[in-house]
């Protein structure tokens, strides 16, 4: 049963989403170019793999957002949620700013094209180095349920952190 798919962000999305890391236009061009959608490692894996758009160099205590070009379609029950791969948490004591990264199926349709960008954080004491490539997070789906609620009619239209807006 297939409940997602992943896809890649616009070109001129990623552009804008990378204006302020990668000064270089044709540099940024070339790694939305390389970005790889996510996947799993084995057949019984239930998280999807995301890779490193570029290298990164993360000095102890420091954070980073990474814009990872990819976006993801779900059908309506579903979310995904963004976990730091375990070897890189118990190793160099990598985290996610948000500690889990929830993905609405909603997102996809948000003004920025559902682009999802990862914030990590280094709470060990050496820098973490990554290369571009490399396996950083993993997403896995799960089906969600409601409670028993007034009914919400909101939509999502902004990207990041866009549903603190206030209910109408």
């Amino acid at each position: 049963m297939f409940i997602a798919e992943f896809e890649k962000v616009s070109l001129k999305r990623f552009l804008k989403d990378y204006s302020d890391l990668i000064a270089e236009r044709a540099e940024a061009e070339a790694f939305y170019d390389d970005i790889k959608l996510p996947r799993r490692a084995t057949l019984a894996s239930a998280g999807y793999d995301m890779y490193l758009p570029f290298a990164i160099d993360l000095k102890p205590n420091a954070t980073i957002r990474i814009p990872t070009g990819i976006r993801c379609r779900m059908e309506p029950g579903y979310v995904l949620k963004l976990y730091p791969r375990s070897s890189l948490g118990i190793k160099y004591q990598m985290g996610l700013l948000n500690t889990v990264g929830i993905i609405d199926a909603d997102y996809y349709g948000a003004e920025n094209e559902g682009h999802i960008i990862v914030g990590i954080i280094n709470r060990g004491t050496e820098t973490i180095h990554l290369n571009k490539g490399d396996r950083f997070v993993q997403g896995v789906f799960l089906a969600y349920y409601l409670a028993k609620e007034e009914t919400v009619t909101n939509k999502r239209i902004g990207g990041f952190g866009s549903s603190d807006a206030p209910v109408a």
